[in-house]
């Protein structure tokens, strides 16, 4: 093998000379070799450029100390989540206007962009059970001073609303927001744009819901019949985004319908056996990591599709879906704030 390869005797093991068929095999070795090597250096480059689309913000750092303590029966203090133990994710739908692709389907305006939906989503140890909580983005609570990136702080502000951290300070003040409100450390942050969630749906080959209501929103420009629909990306886009087309046109009626998105796009996954299928998996990463934003514990694409494998056990009916016990803001009726003992108690369950 070692003369055939290298090619240093022109005979065989016998004297007689070496064959075209020799040779062939030589040729197809070498070619062979090459294709690896090529192959592995392509998958290689392909898995950093998912990994690149990626944006990361380092949030332990800016935040520092000063955050609540993590889950108690998580790591010890100043270590990494566990791959197996509880998690608290904040996780945010934003309305960037960044690229032609938000723009068309409608993202905020003026150039910066809001959290139009926010959750905390609580993983229990093992990955037995999850729990979604919304917050309303009209939610009016205590913004506090946030780190800029550009340097100093922003001010803290009384009676703002939920959404404005963001538009504040970014993914860093809507973390130390929601850590704030809730007093639950938020072990990471994942965020995606109008196009990324759009292209989420499209790459999973659709979800299906069922509506027990007309919709018929201008805004959203979503129309459907009450029943039963198989929605492509952008109409679940418009379906998440759907407020003043049912219910009495507040955010809380939006929540519902976010909610069943939720369980769709979870029973999707378990259909179609996402977690348990590598190559399926990275073309939906393929599909969205250019419009995620992540803490920097899940920037890269091993990172998040580890996270992703530890859910593969998780049923979809073993996930709850709540929105934050809200109550109409004393000075504006058009606003609500945390309505407590309620919210508190929900809040200190997922500690």
């Amino acid at each position: 093998m070692f003369l055939l390869v290298a090619g240093l005797d022109e005979h065989g093991d016998e004297g007689r000379p070496v064959g075209r068929r020799s040779r062939w095999l030589k040729t197809a070795g070498l070619a062979l070799t090459a294709l690896l090597v090529l192959g592995a250096g392509a998958a290689a480059w392909a898995y950093w450029q998912l990994s690149d689309n990626i944006t990361g913000v380092d949030i332990d750092h800016a935040l520092g100390d000063d955050r609540p303590p993590r889950t108690t029966s998580g790591p010890s203090p100043g270590a990494s989540p566990l791959p197996g133990g509880p998690l608290n994710i904040l996780v945010l739908g934003s309305d960037s206007r960044d690229g032609a692709e938000n723009r068309e389907l409608g993202g905020g305006e003026g150039g910066s962009a809001r959290a139009d939906t926010a959750m905390v989503v609580h993983l229990d140890a093992g990955r037995t059970a999850a729990t979604v909580v919304s917050i309303p983005r009209d939610t009016l609570v205590t913004r506090p001073a946030c780190p800029l990136e550009s340097g100093g702080e922003s001010a803290a502000s009384d009676g703002a609303m939920f959404n404005s951290a963001y538009q504040v300070g970014g993914p860093v003040c809507a973390v130390k927001t929601a850590e704030s409100l809730t007093g639950v450390r938020m072990d990471h942050y994942v965020e995606i744009d109008f196009s990324g969630f759009a292209r989420l749906v499209d790459a999973l080959g659709g979800i299906t819901v069922t509506t027990e209501e007309d919709i018929d929103d201008d805004r959203s420009h979503l129309r459907l019949a009450a029943g039963t629909h198989h929605l492509d990306g952008e109409q679940a886009l418009g379906l998440a985004r759907t407020r003043h087309g049912i219910g009495d046109g507040s955010d809380l009626g939006r929540i519902g319908l976010q909610h069943t998105l939720v369980k769709a796009l979870l029973a999707r996954i378990s259909e179609i056996g996402l977690l348990t299928d590598p190559a399926r998996l990275y073309e939906v990463a393929d599909a969205v990591t250019g419009s995620l934003t992540t803490d920097t514990g899940l920037d890269s694409l091993g990172e998040l599709t580890g996270l992703a494998r530890t859910l593969r056990d998780l049923p979809p009916d073993a996930v709850t879906t709540l929105t934050m016990p809200v109550t109409p803001a004393p000075a504006d009726p058009n606003r609500v704030v945390a309505k407590d003992p309620e919210a508190g108690r929900l809040w200190a369950s997922l500690r």
